[in-house]
């Protein structure tokens, strides 16, 4: 019984000294690298936003949600909701409505998307209700 209670002191005290050892290894990324992942991260939301915020502001989209009975007001209100794969297929599907608004292409063309991006907008809102 003895020489089990020692045996168990001993591991115990190995486990103990380990895990304060492995807590003293530096890190495999450094503080700089990280913060500068995260502030591009930030920026690349923002921009995100402000590409869905400039779809929802141009009268051809407005007009379109007002035909179809969506309410750009709500989806401008959800814009600030959206994050991770939600805010980048809406920033992407936007963008590309900005730019075929922007070239002079037909609004028959984008129509569509302009009704799944405000659908895609109103649906996380109300999930997320």
């Amino acid at each position: 019984m003895q020489r089990f209670r020692r045996v168990t002191g001993a591991a115990l005290a190995v486990v103990l000294t380990a895990s304060t050892a492995f807590a003293q290894q530096t890190h495999v990324i450094n503080k700089s690298a990280l913060d500068q992942a995260v502030q591009q991260r930030v920026s690349q939301d923002q921009a995100d936003r402000e590409a869905i915020r400039t779809f929802l502001q141009n009268p051809a989209v407005q007009g379109m949600a007002q035909k179809a009975g969506l309410s750009v007001e709500k989806a401008q209100a959800a814009v600030s909701t959206l994050q991770g794969d939600e805010l980048r297929q809406a920033a992407g599907q936007a963008r590309v409505v900005n730019d075929q608004l922007a070239g002079g292409d037909t609004i028959v063309i984008t129509t569509t998307t302009i009704i799944i991006v405000l659908l895609l907008v109103i649906l996380i809102v109300a999930l997320a209700n």
